[in-house]
């Protein structure tokens, strides 16, 4: 099983990318695990296009070969305003749902301070339509996330207790990969009839 990592806060040396490379180092599940920080790549701006993907500078074709490699995804975004980041909607905009169809995705949230819930809220409530991602019924909201997922040995007692939370919440990423995995299969091999006609939700 492949994970892919997208932290996409909007500046490099971020606490979203703090949060993914925690995520990456402590992973007990994925035999593969990679990391996109999308701040580090030339991601074109969706204007509707698909030629817009493979504009000279666009570096879009390396992202959507590790989305499709992938069999789930840890979405990462900083609460900015109460909403999520730009460039994560901007992502999953341009994602393909012949490559996201089908796979679960962990939504994790950002925050410098005690809010944290409305980005969650938002990719629920509007960013999976059509891409049709699964968000696992579990999230994660990293609040004052200065303080937690440092380097250093744990600090507090709520750092231990997000570690752990943390671990429950990638180990049943992991049991949905590994269920929505043979759904995927059981798709390809025994396609629903004019299913192009619903390649979209209502």
């Amino acid at each position: 099983m492949k994970l892919l990592i997208v932290s996409s806060s909007q500046r490099e040396g971020s606490q979203s990318a703090k949060v993914a490379q925690y995520l990456y180092d402590n992973n007990k599940d994925f035999n593969e695990v990679s990391h996109l920080e999308l701040c580090r790549y030339a991601l074109p701006f969706w204007d509707g296009e698909s030629q817009t993907k493979s504009q000279d500078s666009s570096t879009w074709p390396f992202i959507s070969q590790q989305v499709k490699q992938a069999d789930a995804l840890i979405l990462i975004t900083p609460e900015w305003g109460g909403m999520a980041s730009p460039l994560l909607k901007n992502f999953l905009l341009m994602c393909d749902n012949q490559d996201t169809a089908h796979k679960p995705a962990l939504l994790v949230s950002v925050v410098s301070g005690i809010s944290g819930a409305y980005p969650i809220a938002e990719l629920r409530m509007n960013a999976l339509k059509n891409n049709k991602l699964v968000a696992t019924p579990d999230h994660l909201i990293i609040r004052n996330v200065i303080e937690v997922l440092n380097a250093q040995a744990i600090t507090s007692e709520r750092d231990k207790s997000l570690r752990e939370r943390i671990d429950y919440s990638t180990h049943m990423l992991h049991q949905y990969a590994k269920a929505l995995f043979s759904i995927r299969q059981q798709h390809s091999a025994t396609p629903f009839p004019k299913q192009q006609e619903y390649a979209y939700g209502m």
